[in-house]
Order: structure tokens, then C-alpha cells, then sequence
């Protein structure tokens, strides 16, 4: 019994860091896009102004994981913390995969 619930718990972990991550990944591609739109009409007249745009976005990830922290403890009790880690590095990395297979299919 111990063990269905330690499975539950890491799919529980996978599941909830690739959200996080995916969401975070999306987030960091529409402020990219934004971003671009700006400079390509002339209006981002300084590379430092894009900055505080990002500091936000941090804040915001951190802001998630922690509530989720809060609401869900068992989550980042002994090794399946490493496990929402290696979620969120999935899910961000899968969104970038997704933005490289997007560029090479424009590019072609």
C-alpha cells in the first residue's frame, strides 16, 4: 500500500512541475514575442528595459512553487521534491523544444 501511494505521489510531482515549468516556458516565449514586436517597431529603445519584465516573471514562478509548497507539503518532503525539480526542468525544456521545432519549420 505504502508503495501506490509513493508512485501516486511522484506521478503527482511530474505532473504538477511540468505544468509549472511548461507554464513558465510560455510565459518567458509570449514576453519573447512581445519583446520582438517592440524592437521591430522601434519602440524598445534599450535592451535594459526588457529586464524588469523578467525579474517579474521569476518572482512570479517562485510565488507559484511556493503556494503550491504551502498547499500541497507532501509534494517536497524527501526525494519527490526532486522530482516537481526535474518536472519543472521537463516542462520548461519541452516548451522550448517546441519553439526550436517552430523555427526550423518557418525557416524551411
Amino acid at each position: 500500500m505504502n508503495s501506490i501511494i509513493e508512485t501516486l505521489l511522484t506521478i503527482a510531482a511530474l505532473l504538477l512541475g511540468s505544468a509549472v515549468g511548461y507554464s513558465f516556458g510560455a510565459m518567458q516565449n509570449a514576453a519573447r514575442i512581445q519583446n520582438k514586436k517592440i524592437s521591430d517597431i522601434g519602440k524598445l529603445k534599450s535592451n535594459w528595459k526588457i529586464l524588469p519584465g523578467s525579474f517579474g516573471r521569476i518572482s512570479l514562478l517562485l510565488i507559484i512553487l511556493a503556494l503550491i509548497q504551502l498547499s500541497i507539503p507532501m509534494l517536497f518532503k524527501g526525494s519527490i521534491q526532486w522530482i516537481v525539480s526535474l518536472g519543472i526542468l521537463l516542462g520548461y525544456g519541452w516548451s522550448f523544444v517546441r519553439k526550436l521545432k517552430q523555427r526550423t519549420v518557418y525557416k524551411n
